[in-house]
């Protein structure tokens, strides 16, 4: 299969985000350590680059980060009158008008959106501290493999403010309303026990065997077709909003089209 090493050329590699791709497996890597891999609004447009710079043969997009932090969250800077260079500070954002407000934050959330486009599987590779805008950026993929060392918190609570880069729905469709707010409102860690436990993990392993299992978890979604595997995620991702009756008429409908594609008789 694909490899997910950095010994390839990458397609982008900027701001603290490198991309590579290896046929059909593209990795995303977070790539400032010494800060944590703290987030940044360059990066944030570094992440949404990278997702529109995907080759059509991407099958399966790995979010990985070196260093022993997947990410410590927002870079504190952010919050200082100074800001980070060439940026406007978080401070003059919140003196704006309301629309140009809006408008920053969408930005910033389209970050996080592309992950879980029908097109690709997304699987979050996660170590150590996973916080804020780094749990949330860890909820924006399909799937989520963490090491024994993770640390999960949503620690914008306690900042006076509330988590805003699409953490938010994925959380409580995972663990449900009730823990998803006393996850949030208490801004606790959440361990690779608890994680895998409550289904915010798919899998948590031993540091040492966080990449084999990775790759092993790519290899077996490559394994199966692609147009199965895409029609499929699709039907998963609309079932939460479908009743039963709609979800049994779209079952029906992906199935015609995946039966009249393997006869030879698709559009």
């Amino acid at each position: 299969m694909a490899s997910l090493d950095n010994d390839l050329d990458p397609v982008l590699d900027k701001d603290g985000v490198r991309l590579t791709v290896d046929d059909a497996i593209a990795t995303v890597t977070l790539t400032n350590p010494a800060k944590r891999n703290a987030q940044s609004p360059a990066l944030w447009r570094a992440l949404t680059e990278a997702g529109r710079s995907l080759p059509g043969t991407v099958r399966v997009v790995v979010l990985r980060a070196e260093g022993q932090s997947f990410s410590a969250g927002l870079d504190r800077q952010a919050f200082t009158p100074e800001g980070f260079d060439g940026e406007p500070s978080f401070i003059d954002l919140a003196r704006g008008a309301d629309a140009e407000l809006d408008a920053t934050i969408a930005e910033y959330q389209e970050a996080f959106t592309w992950w879980r486009r029908s097109d690709v599987v997304s699987i979050a590779a996660v170590q150590g501290h996973a916080i804020g805008a780094g749990f949330q950026l860890a909820l924006a993929c399909d799937l989520r493999v963490v090491a024994d060392d993770v640390q999960f918190a949503m620690r914008e609570t306690s900042l006076g403010l509330v988590p805003d880069l699409t953490g938010t729905h994925p959380l409580v469709s995972l663990v449900g309303y009730a823990r998803a707010l006393e996850i949030c409102a208490t801004g606790r860690f959440v361990s690779a026990e608890e994680a895998e436990r409550t289904g915010l993990a798919n899998l948590a392993v031993p540091l040492d065997q966080l990449g084999d299992a990775v790759r092993d978890l790519a290899a077996a979604v490559l394994a199966a077709p692609r147009d199965a595997v895409v029609e499929t995620k699709a039907l998963l991702r609309g079932a939460q909003e479908r009743t039963y009756e709609e979800q049994r008429v779209a079952e029906r409908a992906a199935q015609a089209r995946r039966l009249r594609d393997l006869a030879g008789l698709g559009e």
